[in-house]
């Protein structure tokens, strides 16, 4: 199913009911008409982070689900995939393969040995302090090998997670493969995980190595073209990285908007939105919450650094059960520019506040994008936090059957679907369309929506200070 300019839910398989299942049944109880796509969180066997370690992408872990209940998913929404195109799961058969047979590994070539990537005598501290790591050590993994032998390889993230090389034709074949099955199985659009990550190149800080990086994209676009695939590949930085890919025609994320949008109504002030907006391109999937923490660097000098440090204060003094320390190694946070908390809850449990912020990213360019905890206007999970010691995990809730039929009653999510729907069949919203952005005052925002042809008109007049909208299209007022 080709791509819609309808919002797109992000869940795991097993968060809205207990496996894929349940998850159709609320999705066509519930939520049929406010998305138009789903983003499927990792269903395959993983060894951790969430599926993010899978060890095999050619099956569906049986507790979630099977091929065939993503393939009915597919004939309603289009579906994103993930593709961890950085690592695999050290228990995948390719690794055990490597650590059983070692250098006789058919496979060998898939992983990156630290004595045969660098020359010797090095790593050297310099060589340690230049690689790009968002943990506080070396990203390498001491492996034991069947013959006796020990090594150490790359291993960016969790220590179940192998990095792969990507440049290797045993791993080029290994990425074709993947995406001929998921292609045949209902992806509409892959989201390459931590390809910044991918490429290592010695003398670089091994994150976004250009040009190679491009060539890796290339390929990956090239091979998922086959199958009528489109490409969103995954990076948390500086916005300008987002623009860089942009320009080459890849949907991108708009990770800068949650900390932009948390300032904004944090400070009841709209310059900083209005210029965000204005230079955001349409090519993109909007976000407010995803599985990840809110990412604090994907802002930075789109806010100033006084203006991302009050927005992070004003994060834990206005948040609801937002602490410092759910976002730091002792809960196991892995990426120390992200804070963990729901959406909801980083705008204090406030109803009108929330609702604002997804009014505006429903005119803002690009897709919406929803987490399924945020389509329900979740509050901090902090019995989860606390029972796993894992920092995401407040943003992470398993809601049962039961829940979601007394969630779905809230006021705040009976709007916030409405919205949706609305979003999803209003044909002001036009990708190939126009936006238009007005500042009244200092605290007012107007945003126009027109298609291409002129004919339909959506638009947002909002006051982030008091926190009130409204919203018309073609001059007839539209309530949510």
């Amino acid at each position: 199913m080709q791509i819609k300019n309808k919002a797109m839910l992000i869940t795991y398989s097993d968060s809205l009911g207990k496996n894929m299942e349940e998850l159709s049944k609320v999705m066509e109880t519930y939520f049929e008409d406010a998305v138009g796509g789903i983003h499927l969180l990792p269903f395959f066997p993983s060894t951790g982070d969430r599926g993010f370690a899978p060890s095999d992408y050619t099956t569906v872990d049986s507790d979630l689900g099977s091929w065939e209940m993503i393939e009915k998913l597919g004939e309603k929404y289009y579906l994103m995939f993930d593709f961890m195109i950085n690592h695999i799961s050290r228990e995948s058969l390719f690794f055990q393969d490597f650590k059983k047979e070692h250098l006789n590994s058919k496979y060998k070539d898939m992983f990156i040995r630290i004595n045969d990537f660098f020359p010797p005598g090095r790593p050297n501290e310099k060589d340690l302090d230049l690689i790009y790591k968002r943990k506080d050590k070396a990203p390498f993994q001491e492996v034991e090998f069947a013959d006796g032998e020990t090594e150490l390889v790359w291993n960016t993230f969790g220590e179940e997670q192998i990095d792969l090389d990507v440049t290797a034709e045993v791993t080029k074949e290994f990425i074709r493969q993947t995406i001929k099955n998921m292609a045949a199985h209902g992806c509409s659009i892959l989201r390459l995980d931590a390809f910044a990550y991918a490429i290592k190149k010695l003398d670089t800080n091994d994150f976004f190595v250009e040009p190679e990086i491009w060539d890796l994209l290339d390929e990956v676009k090239a091979e998922a073209a086959k199958y009528d695939m489109e490409l969103l590949p995954e990076i948390h930085e500086h916005y300008s990285i987002q623009m860089k890919i942009a320009n080459h025609d890849y949907y991108i994320y708009d990770f800068a908007l949650p900390m932009v949008m948390l300032y904004s109504l944090y400070s009841g002030r709209v310059e900083r939105l209005a210029k965000w907006l204005e230079m955001s391109p349409m090519k993109q999937f909007t976000t407010l919450d995803t599985h990840d923490g809110i990412g604090v660097v994907d802002a930075r000098d789109l806010l100033t650094d006084e203006e991302l440090d009050y927005t992070s204060a004003e994060l834990y003094k206005i948040g609801a059960n937002v602490k410092k320390i759910y976002s730091s190694e002792k809960y196991n946070n892995l990426d120390i520019y992200q804070i963990n908390s729901t959406y909801y809850s980083a705008l204090g449990d406030d109803d009108k506040s929330y609702l604002l912020a997804r009014v505006i990213q429903c005119f803002a360019p690009g897709i919406p994008q929803i987490y399924y905890v945020g389509l329900l206007a979740g509050k901090n999970d902090i019995d989860l936090l606390e029972e796993t010691k894992e920092g995401r995990n407040i943003n992470r809730h398993y809601y049962t059957i039961d829940e979601i039929k007394n969630e779905v009653k809230r006021p705040v999510v009976k709007a916030l679907c409405n919205l949706l729907r609305f979003r999803n069949t209003s044909e002001a919203f036009d990708l190939e369309g126009s936006i238009e952005i007005e500042t009244p005052s200092s605290n007012e925002i107007v945003i126009i929506r027109k298609n291409k042809t002129n004919k339909i008109t959506a638009t947002l007049k909002a006051n982030l200070s008091t926190k009130t909208f409204q919203i018309s299209e073609n001059e007839r007022n539209i309530l949510i």
